[in-house]
């Protein structure tokens, strides 16, 4: 069994090459890139019951933007939702969201929806990511919100994990414990990976 400080030393170490590289490919990245990644996110939910809940995240720093993707699928007729930090250690709420609705920064300064938009409990989560592997496993800033999130939405209903990213951040294996919940799918700027069980 691996020691929980290597482990987390190993992640760490993954993490500060994994921003470098996604920077790389986000620079590198055009307009194709975002619309490639819209087509295929809207064909893996096509099959979806309107109006289920589609959450996204406002981007930080060189994650791929999804705001596109989730102006597509409002469009589309699904209930879009941004995550909203309610505190450290605990999963994310999540609340409604369109093009036209009113931001605030939360938790760790990050823009959410105001707070009076209603809560929701998605159906499908896009899940920002430093580097992922082929097992659907991903690293992200170590905060652990994610995977808190899905362990608690996948106790109560079936709900759909899609990774964002760029091609450029796949690694051969992404440093893991039990506590990290598997991704169901990863969509790139080049494909949609499909992890099967």
């Amino acid at each position: 069994m691996t020691d929980p400080a290597d482990l987390r030393d190993l992640k760490n170490a993954t993490r500060a090459s994994a921003k470098a590289l996604r920077a790389e490919a986000a620079a590198a990245a055009g307009a194709e890139a975002s619309e490639a990644v819209s087509r295929r996110v809207a064909g893996l939910l096509a099959g979806m019951p309107r109006p289920a809940v589609v959450a996204g995240y406002w981007p930080i720093g060189s994650e791929f933007d999804v705001r596109p993707v989730l102006s597509r699928l409002d469009l589309d007729g699904f209930t879009c939702a941004l995550p909203v930090v309610a505190a450290r250690g605990e999963p994310l709420l999540f609340r409604r969201w369109t093009p036209q609705v009113p931001m605030e920064r939360t938790g760790l300064g990050i823009l959410a929806p105001a707070a009076g938009e209603p809560e929701v409990e998605p159906d499908a989560l896009l899940v920002p990511l430093l580097a992922f592997d082929r097992a659907g496993f991903r690293l992200g800033y170590g905060a652990g919100f994610y995977d808190r999130t899905l362990e608690r939405l996948r106790r109560i209903k079936p709900v759909t994990a899609i990774g964002i990213g760029f091609a450029a951040q796949e690694v051969e294996t992404v440093p893991r414990d039990r506590y990290d919940e598997p991704l169901d799918w990863i969509v790139t700027e080049t494909s949609a990976l499909r992890i099967s069980d």
